[in-house]
């Protein structure tokens, strides 16, 4: 068989697959986008309802508990900043993605990551499945699905969720065996039980790990919800990607500013409820 024999069917092969799937799987499919688009219209209702000076106090005073007063005021500043462009609606529909995509890959990472760190055999399964889901490129997982699910929210989510998936489990993983041996040795010794174990020794070691994770994966998130304003999911994403076939460079610009905001408040109120995390539990 030549080379572009097999390259044609292996070609044939994958698109019969995707075929099988989407005529046999519908229904599956379509509970999936329903559940999806409810989730992310829940978040988004309670991010665009109120008035944008609401959120930009509520984020504000979140910046200040975390972070001191002098964030929390160039935070509220720079929201308000958002609206003053023109881009209020879409940036807090790229909020809302980025938070249900971000919330359902660590419900999902953290207790994967757990059981790989505390099963050897288990991490070396999943370990070559994340290697995978990392090396190729991110808008690669948007193609399936829009196969399966259409276009819209639901395929943004689906594919924001795959890539802020590994590096949450990975460093979940990496901070349970982190844990030293002698502390372990010391629970057994003591006569502590399975679930005490893991709470009140490997839990609190593992933390900045973890944390870590949850800030890494919240990154993830932000990078491919900009990607997946080509698949129609609105926001930011898709204010840049009309802006682009449109030649728009004054919006295409105030929608990235609008996005380097974004990505710097929630990173910062992240770093600052992981460390404030770990020294609570200290």
């Amino acid at each position: 068989m030549s080379m572009p024999d097999f390259s044609s069917q292996f070609d044939a092969s994958i698109d019969t697959g995707l075929e099988w799937l989407s005529d046999n799987g519908e229904f599956v499919f379509d509970a999936v986008n329903a559940v999806l688009n409810g989730i992310y219209e829940g978040v988004l209702w309670c991010v665009a309802y109120p008035p944008h000076y609401v959120v930009a106090i509520v984020m504000a005073w979140i910046g200040w508990r975390l972070a001191g007063v002098r964030f929390a005021i160039l935070a509220g500043l720079a929201l308000l900043f958002c609206d003053l462009i023109g881009l209020w609606p879409e940036t807090v529909s790229t909020l809302a993605l980025v938070l249900t995509a971000t919330v359902l890959a660590l419900v999902v990472a953290i207790p994967l990551g757990v059981i790989a760190g505390l099963a050897p055999a288990f991490d070396r399964v999943v370990d070559p499945c994340l290697d995978l889901i990392q090396t190729m490129p991110p808008y690669i997982y948007l193609l399936p699905a829009i196969a399966l699910l259409g276009y819209g929210p639901a395929t943004a989510l689906l594919a924001t969720f795959i890539v802020a998936l590994p590096p949450a489990l990975r460093l979940t993983s990496l901070g349970i065996r982190m844990t030293p041996k002698e502390f372990i040795e010391l629970g057994e010794a003591s006569g502590v039980t399975g679930i005490q174990m893991f709470f009140k020794i490997r839990l609190p070691f593992a933390l900045p790990s973890i944390m870590a994770g949850v800030n890494q994966s919240l990154m993830m998130a932000f990078g491919m919800v900009v990607i997946a304003g080509i698949v129609g999911s609105g926001g930011l994403g898709e204010a840049i990607y009309g802006s682009i076939r449109t030649l728009d460079i004054a919006k295409s610009i105030n929608a990235a500013i609008a996005i380097v905001i974004l990505t710097m408040i929630l990173d910062r109120l992240a770093q600052s409820a992981a460390q404030a995390r770990v020294r609570a539990s200290k």
